[in-house]
C-alpha cells in the first residue's frame, strides 16, 4: 500500500478506506493475539475434518484419512517429526455404506434414525413386522418366545417429553465462576465420576499398557456445564448403564433370530437422537452388573458374538410407533442397512508432530485433542473443534517464528471415545504406568511365654496391593500437557486438578485475555478426557473451562454434533489462548510444578 506522510499524520487509511496495520511489537503474546484473532486458519482446518473427511469413527477409513491428513498438514507447516504412532490393537474398523428406514405400512412414515456404530448390517433390504418388546424382567420374556423371529424389534420405553425452559444453549455467567473460583482443594475422582482407574500395563507385552474394552464404550463423565439458573445438566451415563436393553434381553433377541433390534434415543428432542457404540451381551458371570468394565468384548473386538443388527430412532418417532402398536394397529417397516468391517489392520494410530525446542530440547510441552469421534454427526465439536484448535495453536507458533526452549509436541488421539485409550497407551509408552504389586504385610504373634518379642509370621491372608509407578524415559521430561475437549464454546478459565502450585503462572497466562472473558481459574477437577492419563501419573495436565453453549443438550454424541454448531470466534480466541499456554510453558526456566506424589 503506498502510504503518504504529512505533518507526521497517516493518510493510508483515509486514502484506501482501510485500518493502519496494527505496529509492531515485540511481545510474542501480543503477536500470538494478532496472528490468532485477524489471521485464524482455524475454521479451515475445521471445515476439512468434519466435512470433507467426516465422521472418525476409531479405526475406519475416515478416521485413518484424518490421522494422515492431520500429518501432512502440520508437515507443511514447518513442524517435524509428524508421523503416524500405533497403538493396540483395537479391534476391527467400521463404516456405513448405506443406511434408511422407514415405515410402510399401514402408512409411509419417514423415520429420523441412525445405526449404532459396529452394528452388523442386513444381507439384503428388510421389510419386516414390528413388534414392541413390552418386557422389564427376565420372566415377562416368555410371552415372546417363537414370536421374533425375523421381526423388527423395538426394545425400550418411551419417553416423556417437556416443554424445555430453559435455552439449549448458554455461556456460563458470574455466579457459575465465582463458584469454580472459590472451590476448594478437590475430592479423589473414581472410574464413575472423571479419571478411571489409575493406569496399569497389562501382564502380557501383547498391549501398550492398556487392556481394550476395559472400559465402557462411552467416557466417564465431565464435571456438569451450570447454566445461569442454577441447575445442572450432567453428561449422559454410558449406554449400558441407561437400561436400552440388558444383555440378558440382547442375547434372547438373538437367540430368538431377531432380524433387527431398534432402540429410542435415551435424550434429546426436536428430532437430536444420540447413538453410539452397538451393545454386545455381557458374559453370564457378570449378570446385570451394568457397571462391570471388565475384559469382555466390545462390539469392535474381533471376538464378538454375533448380535442382531441394532438402530437408534429419535424419541418423538420411537413414541409414536409404540402407541401405534399399543393401539391396534399393525406395522411393517422397510430398512437397509449395509455396513463394512475393516480387520486388515487392527491397530489404532495417534498423529503426533512437533516444533523443536531450543537449549531445553530434550523437555516437552504437549497440546492435543482426540481426533475420533462418533458417528451420526461429523464430530465438530467432540472433538474436531478441539485437533482443529491444537493445529492451530502451533500453525500460529510456527507463523510467527517463535524459537520455544522446550520441544513443543502435539497429539491427536484415537479411541477417546472407548475409553481414552489413544492417549492412555501414548502415556504408557512414553511417560509411565502403575502396576499393582502384592506387598506381605509382617504381622506380629501374640508374645511366646518368658519371650519378651512376638513372633514374625507371614500371612497371605494379609497381603494387600500396593501401586507402584513405572518412569518411562519421557516421564521427567514433560512439562504439562494442555487438552480442549468440551465443545465448541471459548474458554474461561482452566481447571488445575488440585495442582495449586501452578495458580500463579496461570494467572499471569490469562492475564492478557481478560478482555476475552478468559480469566477464571479454579483448583477443581474435571474428568473424560485426555488430560486424565497424564495426571494419572501424576505429570501437569490440564482441561479448560469453556462455554457450554449447546454441547450437552443438542451436539455430545448427536446426530447434531455438526460444522454448523461451532462459533468461529469463540474457536479462534480458544486457539489463541492455547497457543499463548503452550508458549509460555515452553520458555519457562523451569519445568511446570507437580502436584506432591500421593
Amino acid at each position: 500500500m503506498f502510504t503518504c506522510f504529512l505533518m507526521g499524520f497517516s493518510l493510508g487509511a483515509d486514502l484506501f478506506g482501510q485500518e493502519p496495520p496494527p505496529p509492531k511489537t515485540n511481545d510474542v503474546i501480543a503477536q500470538i493475539r494478532d496472528e490468532g484473532l485477524n489471521h485464524s486458519q482455524v475454521m479451515e482446518t475445521l471445515g476439512y475434518l468434519t466435512e470433507v473427511i467426516g465422521p472418525r469413527l476409531t479405526a475406519s477409513p475416515n478416521h485413518k484419512r484424518a490421522n494422515e491428513w492431520t500429518r501432512d498438514k502440520m508437515a507443511s507447516w514447518g513442524l517435524t517429526n509428524a508421523h503416524l504412532e500405533a497403538w493396540g490393537p483395537f479391534g476391527r474398523g467400521w463404516s456405513l455404506k448405506r443406511f434408511s428406514a422407514q415405515v410402510v405400512e399401514p402408512q409411509g412414515i419417514p423415520l429420523i434414525a441412525f445405526p449404532a456404530a459396529w452394528s452388523p448390517g442386513l444381507d439384503k433390504p428388510l421389510i419386516a413386522d414390528v413388534v414392541y418388546l413390552d418386557a422389564s424382567t427376565t420372566a415377562e420374556l416368555d410371552q415372546y418366545k417363537g414370536k421374533l423371529k425375523g421381526a423388527i424389534v423395538l426394545n425400550g420405553r418411551t419417553r416423556d417429553l417437556r416443554p424445555r425452559f430453559e435455552p439449549l444453549a448458554t455461556r456460563l455467567v458470574e455466579t457459575n465462576l465465582l463458584r469454580l473460583a472459590n472451590a476448594g482443594a478437590p475430592r479423589p475422582l473414581t472410574s464413575r465420576g472423571g479419571p478411571p482407574p489409575p493406569f496399569t500395563r497389562p501382564p502380557s507385552d501383547s498391549g501398550p499398557g492398556f487392556r481394550v474394552g476395559d472400559r465402557g464404550s462411552s467416557q466417564p463423565p465431565r464435571a456438569a456445564n451450570t447454566t445461569p439458573s442454577g441447575s445442572t445438566q450432567s453428561n449422559p451415563p454410558p449406554p449400558f448403564a441407561r437400561g436400552r436393553f440388558g444383555p440378558r434381553f440382547l442375547s434372547f433377541l438373538a437367540a430368538e433370530g431377531a432380524a433387527l433390534v431398534v432402540s429410542p434415543s435415551s435424550m434429546g428432542d426436536g428430532g437430536t437422537l444420540f447413538v453410539a457404540a452397538a451393545s454386545v451381551p455381557l458374559p453370564e458371570s457378570q449378570g446385570t452388573n451394568r457397571f462391570s468394565f471388565s475384559d469382555s468384548p466390545r462390539a469392535w473386538s474381533t471376538n464378538a458374538p454375533a448380535v442382531p443388527p441394532q438402530m437408534t430412532v429419535a424419541t418423538e418417532d420411537y413414541n409414536r410407533l409404540v402407541r401405534m402398536i399399543q393401539k391396534g394397529e399393525k406395522l411393517k417397516m422397510a430398512v437397509d442397512l449395509e455396513v463394512e468391517f475393516h480387520g486388515q489392520d487392527l491397530m489404532a494410530y495417534n498423529t503426533i508432530a512437533e516444533i523443536p525446542g531450543t537449549d531445553r530440547k530434550d523437555e516437552i510441552v504437549m497440546v492435543g485433542g482426540h481426533l475420533d469421534s462418533w458417528h451420526a454427526g461429523t464430530g465438530a465439536t467432540d472433538d474436531a473443534i478441539g485437533v482443529a484448535a491444537a493445529m492451530e495453536a502451533v500453525r500460529i507458533l510456527k507463523q510467527l517464528n517463535v524459537q520455544p526452549r522446550r520441544t513443543i509436541r502435539v497429539g491427536l488421539w484415537a479411541g477417546e471415545e472407548q475409553g481414552l485409550l489413544g492417549s492412555r497407551a501414548y502415556v504408557t509408552k512414553h511417560f509411565g504406568y502403575y502396576t499393582n504389586v502384592t506387598s506381605q504385610r509382617s504381622v506380629r504373634a501374640p508374645k511366646d511365654e518368658g519371650n519378651d518379642q512376638p513372633a514374625v509370621r507371614s500371612s497371605s491372608t494379609d497381603s494387600r496391593p500396593t501401586r507402584k509407578l513405572v518412569r518411562e524415559v519421557e516421564y521427567e521430561k514433560l512439562s504439562a500437557y494442555f487438552n480442549l475437549d468440551n465443545g465448541g464454546g471459548r474458554i474461561r478459565g482452566i481447571h488445575l486438578q488440585g495442582n495449586e502450585a501452578v495458580r500463579s503462572l496461570f494467572r499471569r497466562w490469562l492475564e492478557p485475555f481478560r478482555d476475552l472473558d478468559a480469566e477464571t481459574i479454579t483448583l477443581s477437577n474435571t474428568g473424560g478426557t485426555d488430560h486424565i492419563p497424564f495426571d494419572g501419573i501424576g505429570l501437569p495436565a490440564f482441561q479448560f473451562i469453556q462455554d457450554p453453549l449447546d454441547y450437552m443438550s443438542r451436539t455430545h454424541h448427536s446426530n447434531e454434533d455438526v460444522l454448523d454448531r461451532i462459533q468461529p470466534e469463540d474457536a479462534k480466541q480458544a486457539a489463541t489462548i492455547l497457543a499463548a499456554f503452550v508458549y509460555n510453558a515452553a520458555m519457562l526456566d523451569e519445568r511446570l510444578p507437580r502436584k506432591p506424589a500421593e
